[in-house]
């Protein structure tokens, strides 16, 4: 079974609540089809309360009378809900930026134990069937090596949630020790320190033949961690353009509970699978 088939059936099994706090044509469309299809039960934004008060300060201590005043955007309220237990998960950002939704989810949610920089993914799938991470495509734009490690990581953990299995390649130019230069030489020390395979060339990360013919052993990774934002999003984007790939996402990963960015232009039906996607992983 496909892995959005199975986030599908596990949102459906888990009955989850997800806060939409966005008032767009697409999130009513989205909240519609969420509950006709018994995805998630979709829970209006709370009011500002004494709960959600406190779920914010448990997050990040501050006056509360700053924290009340946080809570006055509906952004910062529904992550708190999460906190709270009001809400399993929140989706955002069809028409909030990407750094609006990553403040109200680091006030409200904070970061998961034992990691230090948030990041994205893309669940890519492909139409022979082959479905990949693709990271980070949508948020960190030029992470150093320990950064990058954190994002493998992470992204692992995504793919061990939503595929089963996480082959993890970190792409570069360059594959083994071929090459030199500033980009290979982070990517290489973010491998070393992350334990997975880099750095290494797209085609030898995928390609078993082709590994072989560069001494690299792999060729059946499931888990791309691209070096930085311009190569993530270039690819991603191509891989729709050209191949007709479908790209869920971008997911957020890293916070302690699940919460997901959108893209501007996501309809209706792509934000049912990225609730579908953040529900599975609750």
């Amino acid at each position: 079974m496909a892995a959005l088939e199975r986030a599908f059936e596990r949102a459906r099994a888990r009955a989850g609540r997800v806060v939409l706090p966005e008032d767009d044509p697409r999130i009513k469309a989205a909240a519609a089809e969420l509950e006709a299809r018994n995805l998630a039960e979709v829970v209006p934004v709370a009011e500002v309360s004494d709960e959600l008060v406190a779920a914010m300060l448990s997050v990040r201590p501050m006056k509360e009378a700053l924290a009340r005043k946080f809570l006055e955007k509906p952004l910062y309220r529904a992550a708190a809900m999460v906190t709270a237990g009001l809400a399993d998960a929140m989706v955002a950002g069809a028409a909030t930026s990407t750094r609006r939704v990553i403040e109200a989810a680091s006030f409200g949610i904070g970061l998961a134990e034992g990691v230090s920089v948030p990041s994205s993914f893309f669940l890519m799938v492909f139409p022979d069937g082959r479905e990949i991470i693709f990271a980070d495509c949508a948020l960190n734009v030029a992470p150093d090596a320990n950064e990058l490690a954190a994002i493998a990581r992470a992204s692992a953990r995504s793919a061990e949630a939503l595929l089963g299995r996480a082959e993890v390649a970190m792409l570069s130019y360059s594959t083994g020790a071929s090459g030199a230069g500033p980009s290979v030489d982070m990517v290489r020390s973010a491998a070393e320190a992350a334990g997975f395979a880099g750095p290494v060339q797209a085609d030898a990360a995928l390609n078993a033949g082709i590994a072989a013919k560069k001494g690299f052993a792999g060729g059946e990774a499931n888990v791309l961690v691209f070096p930085s934002l311009d190569a993530g999003n270039i690819a991603y984007k191509l891989c729709q353009e050209l191949a007709g790939a479908q790209a869920v996402g971008p997911c957020l990963q890293g916070f302690r509970h699940p919460v997901s960015d959108l893209s501007r232009g996501a309809d209706a039906e792509d934000i049912v699978a990225v609730v579908a996607v953040m529900l599975a992983m609750v």
